[in-house]
């Protein structure tokens, strides 16, 4: 095959794959629709880009929506099941609930600019789930960040959330000990602390406990790491206690996480 005639498959292959991609974003347009009414142009482009670079195939459909955030179902590009979480840019009041946890936090800086804010939340989230990830914390697989989206592992089935820790009709002792174990290995072995830990940013899928929202956690170096690591435990413990078991003293469970 001469060299004129590879760059002619080459060119060929080149316009099926964006014609494909045309088709996509048709199918999509509905959607697209609805986001561009939430979202700013920005936004909407950083979408587009993540389907042109092949890691989002297809969106279909929002499953929780938030004052800081929305989250999407969406297909990977070998069928798997993706969420999408894209940060809202325009929210005041996240900005000064977002500053308390990248300050102080080594790992990260900032300057005023809200929408770099907003940007580093995102790639904050992103690295916090990798850690987190690497040291064996049951948590959802990120894939990337990219400007205010998120894109990671959805854990439910065929466009349904597994249901959050307080809207189980059963508890049982193997779940509130997964849970504290996940807690110990993120702070032994992540060097983080979730920071905003509760009922209702801990999953349930088929009897396995996946923490979930890393946008806030910090590194063990924050300087109110330990204040953040005993608010979860807090909360923890007041649900489980408030659900009938029989809970140890907050302080007993944070001299077992310093071991």
């Amino acid at each position: 095959m001469s060299i004129k005639d590879i760059e002619k498959k080459i060119k060929k292959e080149m316009l099926k794959k964006v014609e494909r991609k045309r088709l996509k974003i048709e199918k999509d347009k509905d959607l697209f629709e609805t986001v561009e009414e939430v979202f700013d142009s920005r936004t909407v482009m950083a979408l587009y880009s993540l389907i042109n670079k092949d890691i989002i195939d297809s969106m279909r459909g929002v499953v929780k929506a938030g004052k800081e955030s929305r989250v999407y179902w969406a297909k990977g590009k070998n069928g798997e099941d993706l969420a999408v979480k894209i940060f809202l840019t325009s929210s005041m009041e996240f900005k000064k609930s977002m500053l308390q946890y990248i300050h102080g936090d080594p790992r990260f800086k900032v300057g005023k600019d809200y929408r770099k804010i907003v940007y580093t939340w995102a790639q904050k989230e992103y690295r916090n789930l990798s850690e987190a990830k690497s040291a064996g914390v049951p948590v959802p697989t990120p894939i990337c960040a990219y400007q205010n989206i998120l894109v990671m592992e959805f854990i439910g089935i065929d466009g349904v959330p597994a249901p959050l820790l307080k809207d189980l009709r059963h508890l049982d002792k193997e779940l509130y000990q997964q849970i504290l174990t996940a807690i110990k290995k993120l702070y032994s072995d992540a060097g983080l602390v979730h920071a905003d830990l509760s009922e209702y940013n801990i999953m349930v899928n088929e009897g396995k406990a996946y923490l979930i929202d890393f946008g806030q956690a910090v590194s063990k170096d924050h300087p109110m790491s330990w204040e953040f690591l005993r608010r979860d435990i807090v909360n923890i413990l007041r649900f489980f206690k408030k659900s009938g078991f029989n809970v140890p003293e907050e302080e007993a469970v944070l001299e077992w996480l310093k071991k």
